[in-house]
């Protein structure tokens, strides 16, 4: 059956940042697949809150606050899953680090390594710790929640879009390394979406108007639309796609800017 290509029955997924935004909603289209979700980001409060939302609509989920930070966390994290749901299936590196907002120029050495050690040195670190559970299967899926910003230059965002390039070719990496295993790895690279980083731009209407204007869909994304891309990423239906970004944008990078 169609469905059948779509479901994420009993697969345990954690998904990173995920108390909000992409996160949260990719968490919750992750659940009702039929995924057992691990919520998790560094408030355990915030956490709580989305997981028992999650199981008020049926769904399976636990609350399991992490800093990506720290490499305990991390390990942490991985631990409590297997004593709560078992073995991971499916990882989402959605939660990032952007501290600094201008040129490269103004850039500190602190909040460069912040942003490459979240961004990037975490992301593979997190996946290795599951990565065994996938191959012990022979089956899993590695999602990273990459950006746009990752294909062109910046004047304001040049270290958080290395970063984000670096995960394009994390994806590549790990589908080559893994995939004998059985195990997928892709991007997933978000164009402007309506979460808390671009609040700014939607809540002002010249920024926002400018912004539509760019995208041949002629809005700003919904969480839900990076949500349905990782479902499809996780689930039998993308099978065959490893090592791949897919660009969720509304056309915005192929777009006439004129």
């Amino acid at each position: 059956m169609t469905a059948d290509l779509f479901s994420l029955k009993d697969k345990v997924a954690i998904i990173t940042g995920s108390s909000r935004g992409i996160g949260r909603a990719v968490a919750e289209r992750m659940a009702e697949a039929g995924a057992r979700v691990v919520i998790s980001s560094r408030k355990g409060e915030a956490c709580a809150a989305v997981a028992d939302a999650i199981r008020a609509q049926g769904g399976e989920a636990a609350a399991i606050p992490c800093n990506i930070a720290e490499d305990a966390a991390l390990e942490a994290l991985v631990a409590q899953t297997h004593d709560v749901f078992g073995p991971v299936d499916i990882l989402v590196c959605n939660a990032a680090a952007n501290p600094v907002y201008g040129p490269m120029t103004d850039v500190d050495d602190a909040a460069f390594d912040k942003v490459l050690h979240n961004n990037v040195k975490q992301n593979v670190k997190l996946a290795h710790l599951c990565l065994p559970d996938m191959a012990a299967t022979g089956d899993g899926a590695v999602i990273i929640v990459s950006s746009i910003a990752g294909y062109s230059g910046s004047k304001s965002l040049g270290v958080y879009a290395i970063s984000k390039a670096a995960d394009f070719q994390i994806a590549r990496n790990l589908a080559v390394e893994w995939s004998p295993k059985g195990i997928r790895a892709n991007c997933i690279a978000p164009g402007l979406i309506k979460t808390d980083f671009a609040r700014a731009l939607w809540e002002n209407p010249k920024a926002l108007s400018y912004v539509e204007h760019l995208t041949p869909l002629g809005r700003m994304g919904e969480p839900d639309d990076i949500a349905g891309v990782a479902v499809f990423l996780a689930s039998p239906a993308a099978r065959y796609i490893s090592g791949q970004t897919i660009t969720v944008d509304g056309g915005m990078t192929i777009g006439d800017p004129f």
